[in-house]
């Protein structure tokens, strides 16, 4: 086992990153087809292709998911790795064309580095390129590159966030795996609720605030950007699901995102995730759920863990320094 969303069988995940302009993009392939569902949580998300994931869709299958850097312009990677799909003859059938699915959701990354520069077909068709079953890079690569969190007073007061992963298996054989970008506007919080990264009470200082205590308070007022912030996550097992049980465990996998961040889904995240079922092992929907959100906020925790942050803001290894 890796501990990585890899360890389902069928899924291989690639990044593309632009260390220069600190974006990029990640997709998560599933090139023979894999029953999905997803729940948008987010009130600023930014989408592409996700309506054939709704169960009343007709599509029922999608051949990877796409998520990007760049905000709203970063959706131009999903057009990439529709191209690199099919190249390789991948897709729904229809009579004399096979038609790519490809979900694709963003983080807003645009105040970190180039914000001239952002995911386009180039980079999700390299993303593809460089898939595997292996190991899967975490911290800031690929959509992670230019992720931050802890946004109460500003990007300039936060700290570094990034791409994580993990994965279980289950004593039926069955295999949960996860994978998320953690660009939140709230603090990221350890299993005992204490904060790892978020806030910090100046752009000098190490010193984290409780972004969530402040806001009750009504102690903090700024003009916030919508959409500045974002939490994407990703759940696959091999485990056979209906769209509606895909649907569902998507929807769990948010409590993911709450246990591992707070506050969590708020007016300014765009928070997506999605569940992929690749497999024929039986499955209890409540306990994949289950596994899911565990593992979505396992994942969010490596990713901040892991995160670099290229001398622009600090990440949690540059507070693990000065301590």
């Amino acid at each position: 086992m890796l501990n990585a969303i890899t360890d389902v069988p069928g899924i291989r995940v690639g990044h593309a990153s632009d260390l220069e302009a600190k974006t990029g993009c990640t997709v998560i392939l599933c090139e023979e087809g894999a029953v999905a569902g997803v729940d948008v949580r987010g009130t600023a998300a930014g989408t592409r292709q996700i309506d054939s994931l709704n169960p009343l869709h007709l599509v029922n299958e999608v051949h990877a998911v796409c998520l990007a850097g760049g905000s709203a312009f970063g959706l131009d990677a999903g057009g990439g790795v529709v191209k690199f799909l099919e190249e390789q003859g991948k897709g729904l059938d229809i009579l004399t064309v096979r038609i790519p699915i490809v979900p694709t959701a963003i983080i807003f990354d645009i105040f970190f580095g180039d914000n001239k520069v952002r995911p386009d077909k180039e980079m999700g068709y390299q993303a593809c390129l460089n898939c595997s079953s292996e190991k899967v890079d975490e911290g800031s690569v690929g959509v992670g590159t230019g992720a931050t969190v802890g946004k109460l007073f500003t990007t300039k007061q936060a700290m570094k966030g990034g791409v994580g992963t993990a994965s279980a298996r289950l004593p039926n054989g069955a295999v949960v795996g996860a994978l998320a970008v953690v660009n939140a506007f709230g603090d990221v919080i350890d299993g005992k609720g204490e904060i790892i990264v978020g806030a910090r009470a100046a752009e000098d200082s190490g010193e984290l605030v409780n972004s969530a205590e402040r806001i009750k308070d009504g102690g903090v007022q700024r003009e916030f950007l919508p959409g500045e912030s974002t939490t994407l996550g990703v759940i696959a097992t091999n485990c056979r699901l209906s769209k509606e049980q895909a649907t569902k465990i998507a929807q769990m996998a948010q409590d993911g995102i709450a246990r591992a961040t707070d506050p969590a889904h708020s007016l300014f995240d765009g928070d997506v995730t999605f569940a992929l079922s690749l497999g024929n092992k039986d499955a209890d929907v409540n306990t994949i759920g289950r596994w899911g959100a565990e593992l979505i906020a396992e994942s969010i925790q490596r990713a901040v863990r892991e995160a670099d942050g290229f001398g622009i803001v600090p990440a949690y290894r540059d507070l693990k320094k000065g301590k």
